[in-house]
């Protein structure tokens, strides 16, 4: 997929590509056909668009970054789909809408400050001391803007703790299960921190992949 990334904005990695292929999987089964989209930290947008071409009907995209409701809004063009993109904190820009479908590829990546930096690309990933800094307030907020049939897939590593997704997701009423899993190879970011992630028992003493893994969500 052709997308264009100005500079400070998400690069689609890893994440972005197992997230797209459950879309795809999950699309050819007809199961997104009309549904309304929310992409939340759309970065690039690459999320939302594939849901587009999964049979999804429109599609809202939030995201923090001016740089990445520029990006997403330019490549929903590039692709023909009018999508709707607003910049806010996560679910505060749609509080009062519910979607069939929600997306979410937020910062996940475990950092040694309590807040992301507000204008590094380090904002980008950096999700406080245990990756979890908009992964629980994502799992809190999504049964506020889920239809009452909704979807939630969210994709995350496993070092911020997969069982705690699906614990979060318990408390706020909602169903959840892991859909895939795939190992990759660590990243430059996770390179550069693995020495710190050793020390703080985040990661075995010779490993050098982690696990991402895509959840679905839904109301019981």
């Amino acid at each position: 997929m052709l997308l264009l990334r100005p500079p400070g904005v998400y690069r689609a990695q890893g994440d972005t590509s197992l997230l797209r292929h459950v879309l795809r999987e999950r699309g050819r089964n007809g199961e997104f056909v009309g549904r309304s989209v929310l992409d939340v930290a759309s970065g690039t947008g690459a999320l939302g668009i594939e849901a587009l071409r999964a049979g999804a009907a429109s599609l809202t995209a939030i995201d923090l970054s001016r740089r990445s409701v520029a990006a997403t809004w330019l490549n929903s063009r590039l692709h023909g789909i009018p999508a709707v993109v607003l910049r806010g904190d996560l679910f505060a820009p749609v509080a009062s809408r519910r979607f069939g479908l929600v997306l979410a590829n937020p910062p996940y990546v475990p950092s040694d400050t309590p807040s992301p930096p507000r204008y590094r690309m380090a904002r980008c990933w950096d999700a406080g001391p245990d990756g979890r800094l908009l992964l629980d307030r994502i799992c809190a907020g999504a049964p506020a803007v889920l239809d009452e049939d909704g979807v939630l897939l969210l994709v995350q590593s496993a070092l911020s703790g997969e069982q705690a997704t699906l614990d979060r997701f318990e408390k706020a009423g909602l169903v959840s299960e892991v859909l895939m899993r795939a190992r990759i190879p660590f990243g430059p970011v996770l390179r550069s921190r693995a020495h710190t992630l050793r020390d703080r028992g985040l990661i075995g003493p010779d490993q050098t992949e982690e696990e991402l893994v895509v959840i679905e969500a839904r109301h019981g």
